[in-house]
């Protein structure tokens, strides 16, 4: 017997369908939202995450691809591209499939809990990228706390490190506090706030923190610059010292 978990999405935005299309279907878009991903453009072609095959390539409109492993277990992800008002605009509908066959392992839950949750966001973050960078190269950096956390006291510490008073919500013009090696303080827009995730825009970056406290798993940053070159290697070591530093716990 199979078990199955799906997640579907659709959003308008303020895109053409080869603008949405290029962001969702190709690395360098993906690099601008999402994380970076390299797709072979076949049928039959590879997308590197997981490693995945593509199952439809129909640009700018329909794009399925599927990872399976030995275990019993698949993952479907399908993008559909609809055009409107004239083409200047689209309606994205997204979905992931996943399919356990037999008894799936015993995190089932807590990663369809937080795969859920993720595409929320991640979803916005297109729509982010979309509306203020598009057309834009970015660079991705990911930084982590080399251990997961249970306290949502942990996020709460990274968001008063960045200097975001209580009480903030989405839309508020906020001035973030970033070392020098990050590029110092910087005047950016709260775009995304729940418990487990904060999305800060800049004129030049999506910024992307992840609360793992839900799930016990790592605090982490994925951002998405568009400041020029960056040196990613370097980035993640600054971020990663950042992220040492502003989630702190009392001395024991």
């Amino acid at each position: 017997m199979a078990t199955e978990f799906k997640v579907e999405r659709e959003q308008d935005l303020p895109a053409a369908p080869e603008q949405v299309w290029k962001a969702v279907a190709t690395r360098d878009g993906n690099v601008g939202w999402l994380y970076p991903m390299d797709v072979e453009p076949r049928v039959g072609g590879t997308v590197s995450r997981g490693p995945s095959t593509v199952l439809a390539w129909e640009p700018p409109h329909r794009f399925v691809c599927r990872y399976a492993d030995d275990t019993g277990f698949s993952n479907t992800l399908t993008y559909l591209v609809d055009e409107q008002d004239g083409g200047d605009r689209s309606h994205l509908r997204m979905s992931i499939h996943w399919v356990h066959e037999g008894v799936p392992d015993a995190n089932w839950d807590t990663k369809s809990d937080a795969a859920e949750k993720h595409v929320d966001f991640y979803q916005h973050s297109l729509a982010e990228y979309l509306t203020h960078f598009a057309g834009r190269t970015a660079a991705y950096v990911r930084a982590s706390r080399p251990e997961p956390t249970s306290d949502p006291g942990d996020f709460a510490s990274l968001r008063r490190h960045l200097g975001l008073p209580d009480g903030v919500a989405v839309g508020d013009g906020v001035k973030i506090r970033l070392d020098d090696a990050l590029g110092g303080p910087q005047s950016a827009v709260v775009d995304y706030l729940t418990a487990d995730f904060l999305g800060l825009r800049t004129s030049d970056a999506l910024y992307r923190f992840f609360n793992g406290s839900t799930w016990n798993w790592p605090i982490w940053a994925g951002h998405h610059i568009f400041a020029g070159h960056v040196d990613e290697e370097s980035a993640t070591r600054a971020w990663s010292a950042w992220l040492d530093k502003a989630v702190t716990r009392p001395s024991a």
